[in-house]
């Protein structure tokens, strides 16, 4: 059988209507985005981080809810365009493109005052979420707002990696409504300050009952050690955990549903009574 070509000007012509029409606009998003954000370039590395961004980002493809950009550095985080050290256009996604944050930072981080901005605004005025893990209250000690949009900072870890009892404040919220009223953890224990629980709403809390009190870095008297909690950072929704620091935490089936979980109720996908409450009596 002889195949049929088309004249010359009918391809032309056929070229012309394409280009006049324009590129086609890129597909609806029907999933969520996620960046995961790491940025460890100023303070003690954990060895943990790696396989934390790999366990997120697997729970979203797993689950087909959300895509996510790995990060280790803080180029994305911005509103604008995003340029190489070289001043080029590297046509990358800023933060207008993402839905939330994970952030698993750490210690003072380089952003110009507008990322800064930008950051604050991507939560408060925007309405996205923010999920940080461990050492993310270490991060930006020198910007109070960070610290305000977080909810509390670091003060010490004393027992450093014990096994320890953790109290569920809260297991009607839907990253820890799974875990029992008492559960024991192998972790970094950390202890918070500059947190108001007339601004957070505490999920879960240390139980230093069965903890030594008389260590020389111990520095809270009133034996309340928050471990994670959430509250509204204006439109936004902030989750924290101090939980994380060794790599077998990302691969505990309860912790890795805390984290999932945190991140659909960051996007809003859940909901949940976040009223902050004095510390329970038991």
């Amino acid at each position: 059988m002889k195949l049929r070509t088309l004249p010359v000007f009918a391809v032309a012509a056929c070229c012309a209507l394409l280009f006049a029409q324009g590129p086609r606009p890129p597909a609806p998003r029907t999933k969520k985005l996620i960046l995961a954000w790491a940025d460890i370039r100023n303070g003690v590395q954990h060895e943990s981080v790696s396989h934390a961004l790999a366990t997120i980002e697997r729970q979203g493809y797993e689950s087909g809810l959300y895509d996510t950009v790995i990060r280790t550095d803080s180029q994305l985080i911005t509103k604008h365009k995003v340029t190489g050290s070289d001043g080029q256009d590297v046509r990358a996604k800023n933060l207008n493109d993402f839905d939330a944050i994970f952030f698993y930072g750490l210690r003072e981080i380089d952003l110009t005052a507008l990322q800064r901005a930008d950051l604050l605004a991507f939560v408060k005025d925007d309405g996205k979420g923010f999920v940080a893990a461990h050492t993310a209250d270490t991060a930006f000690l020198s910007w109070p707002e960070f610290g305000e949009m977080l909810g509390g900072r670091y003060d010490d870890h004393p027992w450093n990696v014990i096994d320890a009892p953790v109290i569920n404040e809260d297991p009607e919220f839907p990253a820890t409504k799974h875990l029992p009223a008492v559960v024991t953890l192998r972790d970094e224990m950390y202890q918070t300050k500059d947190f108001s629980r007339d601004k957070i709403r505490v999920l879960l809390r240390l139980d230093v009952s069965h903890l030594d009190m008389t260590r020389r870095d111990v520095h809270r008297t009133d034996g309340d050690f928050p471990l994670a909690w959430a509250k509204a950072y204006g439109k936004g929704r902030v989750f924290y955990s101090s939980l994380g620091h060794d790599i077998t935490a990302w691969d505990n089936p309860q912790l890795q549903k805390m984290w999932f979980e945190a991140i659909r109720w960051s996007l809003g996908l859940t909901s949940a009574d976040i009223t902050p409450r004095p510390r329970p009596a038991r």
